[in-house]
C-alpha cells in the first residue's frame, strides 16, 4: 500500500500520456483489489467474532447453571445422607431398648435380692444384739447353741456366696448399658463438616455395639482390628454409617439363608495396606447373582422386600466413600457362599480415587 502511494505522487506529478493512463488505471485496480480484500477480511472477522462472542456467552451461561446445579445436587445428597443416618438411628431404636432392657431386668433382680438380703442381715445383727444383752445372764454353751441357731436362720454361708456375686451381675449390668450409650453416642452424634484424625477401629466397635440387635439372632461376630492401624482423616460420623449399612446388609443376606437356631457369620476386619486403610465386611450369605452386580450401588434398587430396604444404603455409601473421601468400594462375591465389601480409604485424606465392582 505504501508503494502505491508512492507510485500515485510520482504519477500525479508526470506528464499525462498513454502510459500514463496506464499506470493510473492499474493503481486504480490494485487499489480497489486492497480495499476489497481488507472488507473481506472485516467481514470474515466479524463472521468468526460474532458466533464465538455468542459461544462464549452461552458457555458462561451453561457454566452457571451447571454450578448451580452442582450445587444443588450437593445439598439434595447431603439432605439424602442426613435423613438415612435418621433412618438408621430410628431403626436401631428398637434393638437398642432391647439391648438395653436385658441388663436392666438382671440389674432390677440383683437389685431386689440385695434388698432382701439387706433385710435378713438387719434381722440377724438385731438377733446379735439381742444375744449380746443376754450375754450376762446366759451360760457360753448356750449362748453358743443361740447364735449358731440365728446363723442357720439367716442363711449366712449363703448370703456370703450371693451378695458378691449379685454385687458383680449388677455392675457388669450398668457397664453393659454405659457402653451402649456410648456407643450410640458416638454414632448419633451430629457429623462435623471438616474431617479429622478417626480412629477407625473405635468407630466400627461403636457401630457393632449399636447394631448388635440387627445381626445377633442370624448371625455370630467376629472381628479383626490391629491396635496399631494408623487414624484416617475423614468424616467419622460418615464412616461409620457406611460400616453400619455394610453390617445390615451382611444380617439381611445371612438372614434370608439361616433358618431355626442356626448362624452364619460377619467378619469385620480393617488393615494398614500402604497409605491407605481397608476395611472389609464379609458375610455367609448367598452372595450376590451375576445378573445385579452392576446395578449394587444404583440409587433406589434393592431386591428387599417393601419395608426392609429402600435402595439407599449402598447407593449412599458408595457416595461417601468415593465422591466425599476420594476411596474405593468393591466387592468379591461367590453365589451360595456369601459376600465381601472392601471399602479402601486414604489416610491421608486424598481425592481422586475411583471404584469399581471387583468380582470373584
Amino acid at each position: 500500500w505504501e508503494v502505491a502511494s508512492q507510485e500515485l505522487d510520482v504519477l500525479l506529478n508526470a506528464r499525462i500520456s498513454h502510459l500514463w493512463w496506464v499506470r493510473f488505471f492499474s493503481l486504480m485496480a490494485a487499489a480497489v483489489t486492497v480495499a476489497a480484500a481488507i472488507t473481506l477480511v472485516t467481514f470474515i472477522t466479524r463472521s468468526i467474532t460474532l458466533p464465538l462472542a455468542r459461544q462464549a456467552a452461552e458457555l458462561a451461561t451453561a457454566n452457571r447453571e451447571l454450578t448451580a446445579e452442582i450445587a444443588e445436587r450437593s445439598r439434595v445428597e447431603a439432605q439424602l445422607r442426613h435423613a438415612q443416618k435418621m433412618e438408621s438411628i430410628g431403626q436401631l431404636a428398637a434393638g437398642i431398648a432391647h439391648e438395653i432392657n436385658t441388663p436392666v431386668q438382671f440389674i432390677g433382680d440383683n437389685n431386689r435380692f440385695l434388698k432382701e438380703s439387706f433385710v435378713s442381715i438387719l434381722q440377724l445383727v438385731k438377733h446379735y444384739d439381742r444375744l449380746l444383752d443376754k450375754s450376762a445372764s446366759t451360760t457360753a454353751s448356750d449362748l453358743t447353741r443361740e447364735l449358731a441357731g440365728v446363723r442357720t436362720a439367716g442363711d449366712i454361708e449363703f448370703l456370703h456366696d450371693e451378695i458378691p456375686k449379685s454385687i458383680r451381675q449388677a455392675q457388669e449390668g450398668i457397664e453393659q448399658i454405659a457402653e451402649i450409650v456410648r456407643a450410640m453416642k458416638a454414632f448419633a452424634h451430629p457429623s462435623d463438616v471438616n474431617r479429622h484424625p478417626a480412629d477407625i477401629a473405635g468407630g466400627i466397635l461403636n457401630t457393632i455395639t449399636v447394631s448388635r440387635n440387627e445381626w445377633k439372632y442370624v448371625a455370630e461376630m467376629v472381628t479383626d482390628l490391629p491396635k496399631d492401624l494408623p487414624p484416617v482423616i475423614c468424616n467419622a460420623g460418615e464412616i461409620n454409617q457406611v460400616v453400619l449399612n455394610l453390617i445390615v446388609n451382611a444380617a439381611h443376606a445371612i438372614g434370608d439363608v439361616v433358618s431355626g437356631d442356626a448362624k452364619g457369620r460377619i467378619t469385620v476386619s480393617a488393615r494398614q495396606i500402604g497409605d491407605r486403610v481397608e476395611i472389609r465386611v464379609a458375610d455367609t450369605g448367598s452372595g450376590i447373582p451375576e445378573a445385579i452386580r452392576d446395578r449394587v450401588f444404583d440409587p433406589f434398587f434393592t431386591t428387599k422386600s417393601v419395608g426392609r430396604g429402600t435402595g439407599q444404603g449402598l447407593y449412599i455409601t458408595h457416595a461417601i466413600v468415593v465422591t466425599k473421601h476420594g476411596g474405593r468400594i468393591a466387592f468379591e462375591t461367590v453365589v451360595g457362599h456369601g459376600t465381601t465389601f472392601i471399602v479402601s480409604l486414604p489416610i491421608a485424606g486424598a481425592v481422586g480415587a475411583g471404584s469399581g465392582p471387583m468380582v470373584a
